[in-house]
């Protein structure tokens, strides 16, 4: 009886606790402005307009009725505690049970919140754009970079993202070169901002006649996704836009068309590639959402380094500047270099299982990790 009582005390707290980094009053004030937008018979005029107001109010009535929720859930515990008072012991046994299940389910909701308050970004709640590139490792890292692409797109369908693939260079022999996707998802930025950097595999290479075992090293980056390019101020006669003929699947009209567009910034020397789309129009919109996302980036990292200079010199990072490391000869494990995370599942990690990893490293940042390995 004590046990649940202090056990509900501790779900309160944690609740309030919630309740104010996500600041619950100003969720229920905007849910209100949002519902008076959404009746507004001119709001799908335009359509992005639209589509931005729906999409902030299901994510706002969806934060407040959660919290609500948790709170109706945590008063029935108070209830069941109350009856397992005058309870005989049968009935006592059989309510205990059940508060024990209600406060585990309200436990299990509080850490997916708790998660929450480890995002600190502008971008966190919104898009990224991802892109994987091979590097070291010759045919074995075009390899590791295709299971790069479909660990993230695992990880995607496991939380319910969608993915938008755009891009993809095929490798000289196997894998891929290259590709560029967005994944679409609350909070897909601020989860993946985990997983920037090198990434290295060492296996038993598949492609080595002796089967030897093979270090390679693939690149993952993540920027927030801007759905008006516009944002940025992007001048047409800084681009240099090429249309050539699409690569691998996507159906007769991709292959047969010069429909694939890719724009290089000239001032950045950015360079983005689209051939997915179904016409060149499309392609190159989607491009320059891409463009615009990368350049966005490129002057947050600018301002960044200018405050980083500021502070004064830094630690030079070597060869071993892997984020991660994804072993599979002559044994099982993937380490995170940055929180020390690691797990003996490597299967289920390249099967999208990166949740734990993404937390551990919030929860590290949030500790100033990232500062002190600077």
């Amino acid at each position: 009886m004590a046990d649940w009582s202090d056990e509900l005390r501790r779900a309160r707290k944690r609740l309030e606790e919630a309740e104010g980094y996500l600041d619950l009053a100003g969720l229920r004030r905007r849910r209100t402005e949002l519902e008076v937008e959404m009746g507004r018979p001119d709001l799908w005029e335009d359509t992005s307009r639209g589509q931005r107001v729906s999409r902030e109010y299901g994510q706002v009535n969806a934060d407040v009725e959660l919290l609500d929720g948790l709170e109706a859930r945590l008063a029935d515990v108070d209830t069941l505690l109350e009856l397992l008072r005058e309870a005989d012991a049968e009935e006592a046994a059989a309510l205990g049970v059940e508060a024990g299940d209600e406060l585990a389910r309200a436990g299990a909701e509080l850490d997916r919140l708790e998660l929450r308050s480890l995002f600190t970004g502008d971008h966190d709640e919104g898009d990224a754009v991802c892109e994987i590139h091979a590097k070291d490792g010759g045919t074995d890292a075009q390899d590791w970079a295709e299971m790069m692409l479909r660990m993230y797109q695992r990880w995607a369908d496991r939380r319910g993202f969608e993915v938008e693939l755009d891009e993809v260079s095929p490798g000289q022999e196997a894998g891929i070169l290259s590709a560029t996707f967005i994944i679409r998802g609350r909070y897909a930025n601020g989860l993946l901002a985990s997983e920037r950097g090198v990434h290295r595999l060492v296996r038993m290479s598949p492609f080595d006649a002796q089967a030897r075992r093979q270090t390679s090293f693939a690149t993952f980056s993540a920027v927030p996704f801007l759905e008006e390019a516009g944002e940025v101020g992007i001048d047409e006669k800084d681009l240099r836009i090429d249309t050539y003929r699409s690569q691998g699947a996507g159906g007769q009209h991709v292959n047969v068309t010069d429909s694939a567009v890719r724009i290089t910034h000239l001032p950045t020397g950015i360079v983005v590639a689209v051939q997915n789309e179904r016409s060149q129009f499309q392609n190159k919109a989607k491009a320059m959402q891409i463009l615009a996302a990368r350049i966005a980036e490129q002057a947050r990292e600018e301002r960044a380094a200018e405050m980083e200079a500021l502070a004064g010199p830094k630690k030079m990072v070597g060869w071993g500047s892997q984020i991660r490391s994804y072993v599979l000869a002559p044994y099982q494990q993937v380490k995170d270099h940055r929180s020390d995370h690691e797990t003996g599942n490597v299967t289920a990690v390249l099967d999208g299982d990166l949740d734990p990893f993404m937390e551990a490293y919030l929860r590290w940042r949030r500790a100033g990790g990232d500062v002190a390995a600077g």
